[in-house]
């Protein structure tokens, strides 16, 4: 993974580029020059750091359709556009897809170096946020197929003797892999464990829980059920969880 954030600036212009480049250069950014926007997207992957500072009007691709293209192939780097010919429908789209500014040329180099440390914090904020769910994600896989299963039914809203039933064990066992689940999850507190599930993405996408009827018929299982998918509807469910 690319972990230096850097500034890929493009435009067909290429005194242009090379200006801007300098000038980011000069004043501490790490920059990456391209021609054309097709240039850029054979570069850049989901993973890559940074922001893009592209040119409105290119022959090949539009800034505008280069910033569609960054979102389909899932590459969420904060874009600012630069245009030398500025008009109010360009400027509302660009906004509502996510842009962070949308500048004249010549812009200001004051406006210029704010709207791109705007768009590096922006940067900054994503990856740190996708870093605390990938260590979530680390800890969850840690563990064991029975405690998934355990886990699985607490969130389902079952009780420990509900799933001592359904999983066929003793009631103190549950009680035992509920222990070594907060354990395993670093979680000491109830509100912890909300916040771990939704920086894990569990309240967003689907989990792996057993395969179960009504909550009313938990307590007449007494085998073990192969794996469905359900996902978290609501944080409360999570907070329930060990409560």
């Amino acid at each position: 993974m690319d972990t230096l954030a850097t500034v890929h600036l493009v435009d067909d212009d290429a005194s242009f580029l090379a200006a801007t480049s300098r000038l980011l250069a000069a004043k501490g950014f790490a920059v990456t020059a391209f021609d054309s926007a097709n240039a850029l997207l054979s570069r850049v992957s989901a993973e890559t750091r940074g922001c893009v500072v592209t040119d409105l009007d290119m022959p090949d691709m539009t800034g505008l359709e280069l910033q569609a293209s960054l979102g389909l192939r899932r590459v969420g780097m904060p874009v600012v556009f630069l245009t030398g010919h500025a008009d109010i429908p360009s400027s509302v789209q660009a906004m509502r897809g996510g842009a962070v500014d949308f500048l004249e040329k010549p812009a200001p180099t004051e406006r210029l170096l704010a709207a791109i440390v705007r768009a590096l914090d922006r940067d900054a904020e994503t990856y740190a946020a996708r870093m605390r769910r990938e260590e979530r994600r680390r800890r969850i896989a840690t563990l064991t197929e029975r405690e998934r299963e355990v886990f699985a039914l607490v969130a389902h809203g079952a009780m420990n003797k509900q799933i001592a039933a359904a999983l066929g064990i003793h009631e103190r066992t549950v009680k035992l892999h509920r222990t070594s689940i907060t354990t395993k999850l670093g979680v000491h507190a109830v509100a912890q464990l909300a916040v771990l599930a939704s920086e894990a993405g569990l309240l967003e996408t689907e989990t792996l829980l057993p395969a179960l009827p009504s909550r009313t018929n938990v307590t007449n299982l007494s085998a073990r059920r192969p794996l469905g998918r359900i996902g978290f509807s609501r944080e409360a469910d999570l907070v329930r969880l060990f409560s």
